[in-house]
């Protein structure tokens, strides 16, 4: 309960600071063409505040957290008194129109430089993309990969870290093949091309790297036990920290996740452990504990094995100065607006499945997941969805921002508007097409749910 409490806290803030500078976006470019706004509102529906400024205009919160909108004095909705006529929407120029339009998804792109550039500034924990392993006949197994090392670009893409090497091949969905430059532990380099033709991004959430079989390096994993859960089923058998499983039901077992996978293949039954105590063998009796994910039956035992440290060497702080912060900012802004445009296209194309679609809920999980990984992470995610809210209402359908400024340069080269006959009816075609991909995306976010 407290979980769902904190994302949907963390949701609301999120959307709070995006739709407020979007919003403000319109108002401030409106408000400098000389348009005179009626409301401001941050979300749909009732008003939980409310208050009117000296100029006329309503600032309020309302209800549905959801959106919101600039209400702009406009002839073809108001009746407009003569002596403000020239303070209507309607009344500028093709020009500054447009420009305030495009004022808000501009604001959400102007927002992400400004978080990202305080992410860097704080300094964001950070790990090598250092390669462990790759999945037995996965599209990575195509070629020989030296092990450990560390991938340093995709694509020409440098790639500092895990989240840009995800983002790299997710930009490559589509091509023909993908160039992976690794660095193995004596620095010497390798060049690797993947036939990445007959991949397409489906119903699976592994990254897109674990997807296409990298594997990261993770510590040693041993078979002696460093952690027994309270009233597990570990505990009531008298497990103890310091055990060394070597056997389940008389099976040797030389690898953790051979006795990860034999716990979870037996839920509810007793099985017998051989385990090392002390340098002395001993046999324990244990019920294997049970639970329920994903509509099936799991094993579980309760406890925890022993890892060897993550390297200190593979870890590092991504942090920069005044000047460098903000150019780091901006750049990863750019990078996070071009893939956002591809994604789109590859939607399109059928690259990439529409069960991928995020709606609300999983917004409000990820927000909540960010936020409890620190302040830091909760940047980095705000600033990819201000970057995503911003390219999407760039989408030229009615409705959206792209909508309108399409219609404004419709009009541009008539030099006439477009009819509100055409306009209403687009509106309307818009609107079903929004709805359906709304639809589609917390249908996508229920079934996660109950998977």
């Amino acid at each position: 309960m407290l979980d769902i409490i904190w994302s949907l806290g963390a949701f609301v803030v999120t959307l709070g600071i995006l739709v407020t500078f979007h919003e403000f976006g319109h108002f401030w470019v409106a408000r400098r063409c000389g348009v005179k706004v009626l409301t401001f509102s941050v979300g749909f529906g009732k008003a939980l505040w409310q208050r009117r400024a000296k100029d006329g205009t309503v600032y309020q919160v309302s209800s549905i957290p959801l959106g919101g909108y600039v209400r702009m004095l406009d002839e073809r909705i108001d009746d407009v008194a003569e002596i403000d006529r020239d303070k209507s929407f309607n009344s500028k120029s093709v020009g500054q129109r447009a420009a305030i339009v495009a004022a808000g998804p501009i604001a959400n792109f102007i927002l992400a430089i400004a978080v990202l550039w305080v992410m860097f500034l704080i300094g964001v924990p950070s790990v090598k993309p250092m390669l462990g392993s790759v999945t037995p006949n996965s599209i990575a197994a195509q070629v020989d990969w030296p092990i450990p090392s560390e991938v340093v670009s995709v694509n020409g893409a440098e790639t500092e870290d895990w989240q840009q090497v995800n983002l790299a091949f997710a930009a490559a969905l589509g091509n023909d093949s993908a160039t992976v430059t690794v660095v193995d532990e004596n620095q010497r380099s390798f060049t690797k091309t993947l036939d990445i033709s007959s991949w397409r991004l489906g119903k699976e959430e592994l990254p897109t790297f674990m997807a296409l079989g990298l594997q990261p390096f993770q510590p040693e994993i041993y078979t002696e036990l460093d952690y027994i859960e309270e009233n597990s089923p570990a505990a009531q058998a008298d497990l103890r920290v310091g055990d060394k499983i070597l056997a389940f039901d008389g099976t040797l077992m030389d690898e953790w996740s051979q006795i990860r996978d034999a716990i979870m293949a037996a839920p509810g039954a007793t099985v017998e452990l051989a385990i090392l105590r002390q340098q002395q063998q001993q046999k324990v009796s244990v019920t294997i504990g049970e639970r329920e994910f994903d509509g099936s039956s799991y094993g579980f035992l309760g406890v925890e094995p022993r890892r060897e440290a993550y390297p200190e060497t593979y870890r590092f702080v991504q942090q920069y100065g005044i000047v460098d912060g903000l150019a780091k900012g901006a750049e990863r802004t750019w990078e996070l607006m071009v893939l956002s445009v591809k994604m789109i296209g590859k939607l399109i194309t059928g690259t990439v499945s529409v069960t991928n679609l995020s709606g609300p809920v999983a917004i409000a999980e990820g927000a909540g997941t960010s936020a409890s990984y620190g302040f830091v992470y909760f940047l980095g995610f705000l600033a990819l969805i201000s970057v995503n809210l911003g390219i999407i209402n760039l989408v030229p359908l009615p409705m959206l921002d792209g909508g309108h400024l399409l219609f404004i340069a419709i009009e541009s080269v008539r030099k006439k508007e477009v009819s509100e006959r055409v306009q209403e009816m687009s509106y309307r075609i818009g609107g079903a097409l929004i709805f359906a991909l709304m639809a589609i995306a917390i249908s996508n976010d229920v079934l996660r749910l109950l998977r």
